[in-house]
């Protein structure tokens, strides 16, 4: 039972694979594209989408005009931000179209904040919330002292309470803060005697519900902040209902269980056995094996890290903090690196231990043509993937209803440098490949004696590391992703290592690609179909350093026997 996962079964015919391929292709193409263009809406929000320019100019000229502070727009920080809450809750229910068609305009989902740091010498920092689309000023927020969220996280730390905030604002009255609130409720087009006051005593703020601005049991707000007497901050927003917001909360915690009881701990322990078996396998394998790739790792993570630079400059964090952050990130890398590394060691020795060779050597006979024939199949396998992972979305929402939202720390908006968010895709490729298909198989197969188990166990281990999207419910992913790991770990033992990263690296590329593509731009679209292509462009540059018919000398690991080549097993049993 399960032959199939096994590393001395064929490969499948390569026009076998072909028609896959294309069959994928055609599924993911009408899934993902065809489709969701007969809903309407999704096409003119991508053309209408502003560039974060226009969106500095659009803001500097509500400052100037509205808020009397003349900005200079070289200063500007331009995030992109999100109501994941009630975008969530809108797609859970269906009412998307029905939402951005009615309240789209005066309430955005979806935003770019323009950060001026010290607009005048009173204030901190000045933001304001261009809606991404229309390019309408939809909120603003004067910092003084602490932003919002600070004095929101301060509250929860038990460093603030709501008698602190109050004497923050200068103790306002209800009248006077309503009072102060309306020459801007007049500026952004709120008629006030639709609006009624949530009156809530011994709170700082203010808050209005809107009349009839309603979507579904969410409904439109208004809310006003204040400090030393005036208005600090508004924002206006749907408000989604409570058992929502209760069960994404429940979710959130299932998720992190998931993350760091299922994922972090095994792959912990799967590291400390790296080491050990790296060292035990030591006569069938090499220490200068991973090298190239562990610091390929390292480099394009931490390049992933610092391209996440805006946001962390959201909350106006000094250069101290963010060097000791980064600092402490690269040696978070640097372990993860190692454990990679281990991996690429340990696993290479447990196989060729047991005779069989699923990583191929660059002094191995063929090795050039074996890393183009690994690229071409990759190409091949991450088709048929797409194609499979689409219908498998399709599944999970008609079987279990799922639904996902928006997470600004994840969108290529919120990066320094957009063009390179892809090369993350290399970062997944080389180090889930290692960990959990050519270290994690033979190693859980040691113990569970079964291929199939040790792939399906390895694989839900993968799984539950990619939880924390906002994907729900959380328990969807693993069931996807279970699937999706046992697809590679099939690839991986037919076709080895080097074919098994490559499907992941074009596997993501192509989404991260296309997720670059749809910003717009020409240097996107371009940057977008280099990065899909770039697999291909490393593997004939490979190809072309290791030609056919160069002599190598290869030097024995095995004293006593032939190693074996390439994934060609030995007769006397497997793994």
């Amino acid at each position: 039972m399960f032959s199939f996962f096994s590393s001395t079964g064929r490969t499948p015919k390569r026009n076998t694979v072909r028609v896959l391929a294309a069959v994928g292709l055609l599924l993911f193409l009408t899934l993902q594209f065809v489709l969701p263009m007969f809903t309407p809406g999704s096409v003119e929000q991508i053309q209408k989408t502003i560039t974060k320019q226009q969106a500095t100019e659009l803001a500097a000229e509500f400052a100037r005009s509205t808020l009397e502070l003349p900005v200079p727009l070289d200063n500007a920080l331009v995030t992109y931000e999100t109501r994941s809450d009630i975008y969530g809750y809108l797609s859970k229910e269906g009412l998307m179209k029905t939402y951005t068609d009615t309240y789209g305009e005066q309430f955005p989902l979806e935003v770019f904040r323009v950060r001026f740091e010290q607009p005048d010498n009173e204030l901190k920092a000045l933001t304001v919330d261009v809606n991404m689309y229309s390019g309408r000023v939809v909120g603003f927020e004067r910092i003084l002292t602490y932003s919002n969220a600070t004095k929101e996280l301060l509250k929860k730390q038990g460093l603030e309470n709501s008698e602190s905030l109050q004497a923050m604002e200068g103790y306002l009255s209800l009248e006077d803060r309503e009072r102060l609130a309306e020459p801007y409720l007049k500026a952004f087009g709120f008629d006030p005697a639709k609006l009624r006051p949530n009156i809530t005593t011994n709170k700082p703020g203010l808050v209005y519900d809107v009349s009839g601005y309603e979507s579904g049991q969410s409904h439109g707000m208004i809310q006003f902040n204040y400090e030393d007497g005036e208005v600090s901050s508004m924002e206006t927003y749907f408000d989604p209902p409570k058992a929502h917001s209760d069960y994404v909360k429940g979710q959130k915690k299932l998720a992190n269980w998931f993350t760091w009881a299922g994922y972090a701990l095994f792959t912990f322990v799967l590291g400390i056995l790296a080491i050990v078996y790296s060292v035990k396998t030591r006569p069938f394998s090499s220490f200068v094996r991973g090298l190239v790739l562990s610091s390929i790792y390292f480099i394009f993570s931490m390049a992933g890290a610092i391209n996440m630079l805006p946001m962390l400059q959201v909350e106006g964090m000094g250069t101290g903090i963010l060097i000791i952050g980064f600092v402490i990130q690269g040696l978070v890398t640097l372990l993860l690196a190692a454990s990679i590394y281990f991996s690429l060691v340990g696993g290479d020795g447990l196989w060729r231990k047991e005779g069989f060779n699923l990583w191929a050597r660059a002094k191995e006979p063929e090795y050039g043509r074996h890393v183009l024939a690994s690229m071409q199949n990759g190409y091949l396998w991450a088709l048929i993937l797409l194609g499979t992972q689409s219908v498998i979305f399709l599944i999970l929402e008609r079987v279990f209803g799922t639904w996902s939202t928006t997470d600004p720390t994840q969108s290529a908006y919120n990066m320094l440098y957009p063009v390179l968010f892809p090369l993350l895709a290399w970062v997944a490729g080389i180090g889930e490949e290692a960990v959990y298909r050519l270290f994690g198989i033979p190693m859980l197969k040691k113990i569970f004696r079964s291929t199939f188990i040790a792939s399906l166990l390895s694989s839900i281990i993968w799984a539950f590391g990619h939880t924390l999207y906002p994907i729900y419910p959380v328990y969807s992913r693993p069931i996807e992703l279970a699937i999706i790991g046992l697809m590679f770990s099939f690839v991986f033992l037919r076709y080895g290592y080097i074919t098994a990263m490559f499907t992941h690296v074009i596997f993501n590329s192509i989404l991260m690609s296309l997720s670059l593509m749809l910003m717009g731009g020409a240097l996107n679209w371009s940057a977008g179909i280099f990065y899909i292509a770039l697999p291909a462009i490393v593997a004939f540059v490979i190809y072309l350093f290791n030609p056919p018919g160069r002599k190598r000398s290869i030097p024995p690991v095995q004293p006593k026997e032939e190693e074996p080549l390439l994934t060609t097993p030995r007769p006397e049993g497997h793994l």
